[in-house]
């Protein structure tokens, strides 16, 4: 995820690309040198899914309710968002109002830019076969590489390369132009870009998230491909989990794991069917999930994310607190297991943890996890995380240390603004 980004719609292009715009603008422009430069870098898209009124506002596709629905979410006045448009108070106020009107395609893509929007919300459409050909060459390669940034702790980072691609598909969609390779891309970008705003969202938008995957489940189950569609199911059962729908995911879980052939998604499956079992109280369920993840990670070689022991430790953990064995989650907690295979999980470990630590009124050990847990979660813009360690804490009665986490999120949501660049 390191290359640099075009200059005329802001998604990164590859390092190998001597032209400072991207294939899909250099062949709809016809020339680099006729994209339009951008001064300034495009804003997060996160804001998109930061509050239900964002959805209505994008649905509506009129500029000035977009313009004053992006204020209010974010709390910024006219002069403020005059400043990140690089427009005048005055005009910026004409165009909420609807007394001037932008109709000039290079304006409208740097508003849409500037405010991290797709642009084809207002009216910013590329459609031709050069766009179509570049955006199916470099699309599958803009998901693994989103993917990678994710594992590696840089979901934000994720989100902001999924989007352009996920709005483009979706405009051809809407357009009724969906052949299969587009629908196949379209359906990979959509999961990518779910499981990615699963991490980097607050819980009460995390349903946003399960919307995603959700999606990508319908497209991928008419595709047959059994291993993709036991990948969707199963990222949309976890992130149907983290939703607070127990029960649903537990359904798409089961789903998952009937379909799923090699080991490794066979153990991701199941890592992902404990921690629901535990949420839901089910012991029977749990202990049986546990004990087949186990048996598959002592026949084969671990890998990937979910598949490995410290995942395993977390995940026992996380139940035996869930179904009631506090005793055991505490005789637990004082193995340590292997290293975590990304950062997040880092952190989720170190919550877990804390949880069991108060749990067996050990207070000073699970502060000293929680605050590693908030330390962490702040550094890779991970709210959740931080809104989980809070209700540790205030159930836990370490008031000072919820203040602590509830700045830390504070500050978290701010980074994750529209004023920050990605």
């Amino acid at each position: 995820m390191s290359g640099d980004r075009c200059q005329a719609c802001g998604v990164t292009i590859s390092r190998y690309v001597s032209e400072p715009v991207c294939p899909t603008c250099s062949a709809n422009t016809g020339a680099a040198g006729h994209a339009v430069i951008r001064s300034t870098p495009i804003a997060s898209a996160i804001w998109l899914w930061a509050a239900p009124e964002a959805t209505t506002a994008m649905a509506t596709r009129d500029l000035p309710t977009i313009l004053r629905t992006y204020r209010r979410i974010n709390g910024l006045n006219q002069i403020a968002l005059a400043e990140l448009l690089g427009y005048d108070k005055s005009y910026v106020s004409m165009l909420e109002t609807g007394r001037r009107a932008i109709t000039d395609l290079a304006s409208r893509r740097h508003i849409a830019a500037r405010l991290g929007i797709p642009a084809h919300i207002l009216g910013v459409t590329d459609t031709d076969d050069a766009e179509y050909r570049a955006m199916l060459q470099f699309g599958d390669s803009t998901v693994r590489l989103a993917e990678i940034a994710r594992k590696s702790g840089q979901a934000v980072e994720a989100v902001n390369e999924l989007w352009p691609l996920v709005a483009r598909l979706e405009a051809r969609a809407s357009e009724g132009r969906m052949e299969r390779d587009s629908l196949v891309l379209l359906a990979h970008a959509r999961v990518a870009l779910g499981v990615s705003l699963g991490t980097v969202l607050p819980e009460e938008r995390l349903s946003s998230a399960a919307r995603w995957t959700g999606q990508a489940v319908k497209v991928a189950a008419h595709l047959g491909d059994p291993t993709f569609y036991a990948h969707t199911l199963r990222m949309h059962g976890n992130e149907l989990r983290k939703a607070g729908h127990i029960g649903a995911a537990v359904a798409r879980l089961e789903q998952s794991l009937e379909l799923s052939n090699e080991p490794a998604d066979q153990g991701s499956t199941l890592a992902f069917l404990c921690r629901a079992a535990g949420e839901l109280g089910d012991g029977e369920r749990f202990d049986a999930a546990l004990r087949h993840y186990r048996c598959l990670l002592d026949r084969n070689t671990f890998s990937g994310l979910l598949f490995q022991p410290f995942t395993l430790r977390e995940i026992e953990l996380r139940g035996l607190l869930g179904t009631g064995r506090v005793l055991e989650a505490g005789r637990l907690v004082a193995v340590t297991v292997g290293t975590p295979s990304a950062p997040q999980w880092r952190i989720i470990e170190r919550v877990t943890t804390g949880e069991v630590l108060v749990a067996i009124e050990e207070p000073s050990a699970a502060t000293e996890a929680f605050t590693e847990a908030i330390e962490a979660a702040e550094q890779h813009r991970l709210p959740h995380q931080i809104q989980r360690t809070i209700r540790a804490a205030i159930k836990s009665g370490m008031r000072q240390l919820a203040d602590e986490a509830e700045a830390a999120l504070q500050r978290t949501r701010w980074l994750l603004g529209p004023h920050r660049a990605p």
